[in-house]
């Protein structure tokens, strides 16, 4: 039985808490916010007062925050509770170059720290499914693989380049908050042609969605344009879209009709409609 501190205890940190417990850890949580963290005292987990108090004696200390302002004040304040040895995981979502000076400051003082943000659901979170990506020194890693392992259904190291777990966590995270806008927009075309909203999602059923990721998503990143569907053709479609939403709110295909207005404004429209990834992938 491992004891270990959850810092943070929003949706994800306090899920995160419940099935630790439930495994047989000894854990003590905190929160800025103490209601939430006194809500998880009825699973066996101890509710410290200070982050301080939480990380007293853990061999593990996970921080589950808002963004890296939070991340360093809480780490600030912590500081004089770590045990020598003591590993600093962190799941929060943070920017890339910070996360870099971060484990950097911290490795300069003898902390242990690898940043592990995730892919889950708080009830994912609970039952131990989902992914992590983790980066930090191998050897740390190493020392701590099964338990990150007992927290998700699959962990994913980086390598040591202690920022790129936090480019890849935002690197998936436009792709499902820009597919959920995505399927909003669907809606509102749903909404704008009398068509059922569930009828307008099953669409994406007829879609190798994994397949077109990895043949126009794969070409894209190696700068390769050769047209199967041209963009002033996609342009064109997207005319029909704006025109059926009729003024409604779109989240997404406004967007992507300037750009791709931009794109054929400098030449581009007999080119596939995957050139909007041009400038990305200048060489």
């Amino acid at each position: 039985m491992a004891k270990i501190a959850i810092l943070g205890t929003g949706l994800l940190g306090s899920a995160f808490a419940e099935a630790a417990a439930q495994r047989g850890d000894s854990v003590t949580v905190w929160n800025r916010s103490a209601d939430k963290a006194q809500a998880l005292a009825g699973f066996g987990i101890a509710v410290a007062g200070t982050s301080a108090e939480a990380v007293l004696g853990a061999a593990r200390v996970h921080l589950v925050l808002k963004d890296d302002a939070v991340v360093d004040a809480v780490i600030e304040a912590a500081r004089g509770g770590l045990a020598p040895g003591v590993v600093l995981v962190d799941h929060s979502t943070t920017l890339p170059a910070l996360t870099a000076e971060r484990a950097a400051q911290l490795a300069a003082t003898g902390i242990r720290f690898l940043h592990a943000p995730v892919f889950m659901t708080p009830q994912a979170a609970r039952t131990a499914k989902g992914s992590m990506l983790v980066s930090g020194p191998r050897a740390v890693f190493d020392s701590v693989a099964a338990e990150l392992a007992a927290m998700t259904g699959r962990v994913e190291y980086q390598g040591e380049r202690s920022d790129l777990a936090a480019a890849k966590k935002l690197f998936g995270n436009a792709l499902i908050l820009s597919l959920s806008a995505t399927m909003a927009d669907m809606l509102t075309l749903a909404q704008a042609t009398g068509v059922e909203g569930k009828a307008a999602i099953d669409v994406a059923q007829l879609f190798d969605l994994n397949g077109m990721v990895e043949v126009r998503g794969g070409g894209m990143a190696k700068g390769s344009f050769a047209p199967s569907f041209e963009l002033a053709m996609a342009r064109k479609d997207f005319g029909l879209m704006l025109e059926v939403a009729g003024g409604r709110p779109l989240a997404v295909l406004p967007g992507i009709a300037a750009r791709m207005d931009r794109l054929i404004a400098a030449g581009h429209g007999a080119d596939d409609v995957t050139i909007l990834a041009k400038d990305a992938v200048a060489r």
